[in-house]
């Protein structure tokens, strides 16, 4: 028994981490300016699916829901620049628990970032189809009901005619799902260029929201400033959290930056930093333009846009904005998802055969693929803000895992080299981990209930696999 706990509690050496795999390494080509780019490219477009189910739960104060998530955001993020510095690798979260919390954890928190990473993917998708509904709306084109939106479960069709009437499928959701995950699986070249172009048109389309919407901000919007109380502020910081989600990205490509140890903690506060500018920005906008329960969950800002504004060319600017985001977010997150596989599998925590590359496409096309098909299905039967706290539980998880892992690798390894050092570490680890977990705390029994679920599928994979053919626990028993 106790050398099982051991094995359970071992942790990958650090500098064990910086050791090359099998096969060719990653090429180093990125520097700050595009790994702020990465960041921003994951995380923008998660304003877009977050704006709408944020106020619907907290009203105006929504606003505020931004900001709150925001600042334990920072704490999250100097925790992972610190990381980041120390152990320059793929993997993120996952290898960085590796080093710290043992085997058990890094397993825990490699299944959780394939909720932030793979699924993340499955909410943008809803409102990608939401955008584009819009857009088509405009143009005179309008979906079947029963294909306009995810509301399977909701129905409550008889036992005598179990498919009658009220089922409702996001069919343009699974489809963009699917496209995207063809894309990624027959081989796209991740261009820093490329990025950093949309990037900027996103940047730029949200400006132009904001001018055009600005002007139609009313103070009588903005109250009552909380209808929900509390409680509401509390739920819609759970839900928005989705929004910041992408920062971290920056650490999955810490094998491909040029100076890991400095572009890394700079690519992430950057981009956290001007993501929290535009996004309280744009909800002031937004609600203040027009009253919270007239905006839809997915296309909030356009619902504001043509409250403000009649110019079709405006309203089409911001909704191609709209598409391109959720289109970057969708690309980055399955691309960082591969990553994660390969890290995992190269640890032996997964087989080989989870990150084999095909032999035309080079790239993982059959877990990609499989990764596409169980997203497409779960944006084309979960509403948009079941598929948010799914997401949000399992990235919370992450978040306060890595701070409390910063707060560990001080203790035990008090003398490891740390190129950048969070500030006043005990307040931001413990204010980071603590802020996760009270989120996590008020998410829905349903949220957790599908949390629970995916933890025991989890926990059985590690026990048949993972923990009999781990890198690791190989060394262990020589």
């Amino acid at each position: 028994m106790k050398g099982v706990v051991r094995r359970l509690l071992a942790r990958q050496p650090v500098d064990w981490a910086r050791e090359a795999g099998e096969g060719p390494g990653l090429r180093r080509a990125l520097r700050w300016p595009a790994l702020t780019a990465l960041g921003l490219g994951t995380m923008l477009g998660g304003i877009f699916p977050t704006i709408g189910v944020g106020a619907h739960a907290a009203g105006p104060a929504v606003i505020l829901a931004y900001t709150f998530s925001g600042l334990i955001s920072v704490c999250v993020a100097l925790c992972y620049a610190e990381f980041a510095s120390m152990v320059p690798v793929a993997g993120s979260a996952y290898t960085y628990a590796y080093a710290t919390l043992g085997e058990l954890v890094a397993w825990i928190i490699g299944w959780d970032l394939i909720l932030e990473y793979g699924l993340s993917v499955a909410p943008t998708a809803s409102s990608w189809s939401d955008y584009a509904q819009h857009l088509l709306a405009s143009l005179g084109i309008t979906l079947p009901a029963w294909a306009r939106t995810a509301n399977v479960f909701a129905a409550s069709p008889s036992l005598a005619h179990p498919f009658s009437g009220h089922l409702q499928f996001d069919l343009i959701a699974a489809a963009i799902t699917l496209a995207v995950t063809l894309i990624v699986a027959i081989g796209i070249r991740e261009s820093a260029g490329v990025n950093g172009v949309l990037v900027v048109f996103q940047v730029a389309t949200m400006i132009v929201f904001i001018a055009a919407a600005a002007p139609a901000v009313h103070l009588t919007n903005l109250t009552p400033f909380a209808p929900h109380g509390w409680n509401g502020i509390v739920s819609s910081t759970a839900l928005v959290f989705f929004a910041y989600i992408g920062f971290d990205t920056v650490t999955v490509a810490s094998e491909e930056s040029h100076r890991p140890e400095r572009d890394v903690p700079i690519g992430i506060m950057l981009a956290l930093a001007l993501g929290l500018i535009l996004y309280v920005a744009l909800t002031f906008v937004t609600v203040g333009a027009l009253r919270f329960d007239k905006l839809s969950d997915g296309a909030a800002m356009l619902d504001a846009l043509k409250a403000a504004s009649g110019n079709p060319w405006v309203y089409a600017v911001v909704a191609l904005g709209g598409v391109a985001g959720n289109t970057t977010v969708m690309l980055t997150s399955l691309l960082g998802q591969i990553r994660i596989f390969y890290v995992m599998a190269r640890d032996r925590m997964l087989p080989a055969g989870v990150a084999r590359i095909h032999p035309v496409f080079r790239t993982p096309a059959r877990m990609t693929a499989i990764t596409g098909i169980i997203v497409a299905v779960l944006a084309a039967v979960l509403p948009l803000a079941d598929l948010l706290t799914f997401v949000n539980i399992g990235t919370l998880s992450a978040f306060a895992i890595v701070c409390t892992g910063v707060l560990v690798l001080r203790v035990v390894q008090p003398d490891a080299h740390r190129p950048f050092k969070t500030p006043i570490a005990p307040l931001f680890t413990i204010a980071g981990a603590l802020g996760c977990i009270y989120l996590i705390s008020g998410l829905s029994l349903p949220t957790w209930l599908r949390f629970v679920i995916w933890f025991c599928i989890g926990i059985g994979v590690y026990a048949l696999y993972g923990f009999r053919k781990s890198r690791l626990g190989a060394s262990l028993r020589r």
